[in-house]
């Protein structure tokens, strides 16, 4: 009997798609890629894939269950288009909710209220541990995504040395962890993963395992928890020189990665290319 083969989760923000300042096009103008934009916000373009990306994207949907695993809300995901047919699945929120067929799933979000209550400090705790802690020279806003984990957007060169490390400290025996992420400064509750939330889209489905890829250190448990999973050469886990045994961590950068990734996908789904 033929073993079933693996879904494909991935995140999409410098790891799929790309806004025009990640790109990285640093070869002359006439040797670029062709773009697809796949993300119009306030009447402008702003993400995009190369079109050979999106035709393999394409061809990867038609093959297996393909998840968008994005720490993006909700909100912010539902403007992305993306080739191929509707993902049957998708995970927002970094976890936080789990769309079925574009809609949030009632079961999984009482599953994480739960986990969250139970292990975890109150983000209203933490929002207002982040506002008593900032300063106005370097912080441009601070939100809050889905009333699950907050956020700042930070001018990067002002940021004071040390600042993100004590804000780790601070919040980690409180059951959240930080991450530093271009201009943004994450602070997530610990059991908020997007592993978790395809491992349960895995379990529906009764896939044979997945594959998986992402840029940053949110998506270190993606990553780990997968069967084979990639890497690209930009981003928060490639600038720590994160690496685990079954990551291939691939020099390309840029949107030339996103493309590059897509392609391995393609081949961990051939028959016999999961493991």
């Amino acid at each position: 009997m033929t073993a079933p083969a693996p879904l494909v989760a991935s995140d999409l923000d410098r790891t799929l798609i790309y806004s025009a300042p990640a790109l990285h096009l640093t070869g002359p103008d006439a040797a670029a890629p062709r773009l697809l934009c796949v993300e119009v916000y306030e009447g402008r373009p702003l993400s995009y894939l190369t079109e050979t990306a999106a035709g393999l994207l394409a061809a990867l949907a038609g093959r297996t269950t393909f998840v968008p695993a994005t720490t993006r809300t909700r909100e912010q995901y539902g403007r992305i288009r993306l080739p191929g047919p509707p993902p049957a699945y998708a995970v927002c929120a970094n976890g936080g909710h789990l769309l079925v067929r574009g809609e949030s799933d009632p079961d999984w979000q009482r599953t994480v209220t739960a986990r969250l209550a139970a292990r975890c400090a109150p983000l209203e705790e933490v929002r207002a541990h982040l506002l008593r802690t900032t300063d106005p020279a370097w912080l441009r806003s601070a939100r809050t995504a889905e009333d699950l984990f907050a956020y700042l957007v930070v001018e990067r060169a002002l940021l004071p040395e040390g600042w993100v490390a004590e804000l780790a400290a601070w919040a980690e025996p409180r059951g959240w962890t930080v991450s530093l992420q271009g201009r943004k400064i994450y602070a997530v509750p610990r059991p908020l993963t997007k592993s978790a939330a395809v491992a349960e889209v895995v379990r529906r489905t009764g896939a044979g395992g997945f594959l998986a890829a992402g840029d940053s250190l949110l998506d270190a448990d993606l990553l780990l928890a997968a069967d084979r999973a990639w890497r690209p050469g930009h981003g928060e886990l490639a600038d720590t020189g994160w690496q685990a045994p079954h990551v291939t961590a691939l020099t390309a950068r840029g949107v030339a990665a996103g493309e590059a990734i897509v392609r391995a996908f393609l081949g961990g789904t051939e028959p016999g290319g999961a493991c």
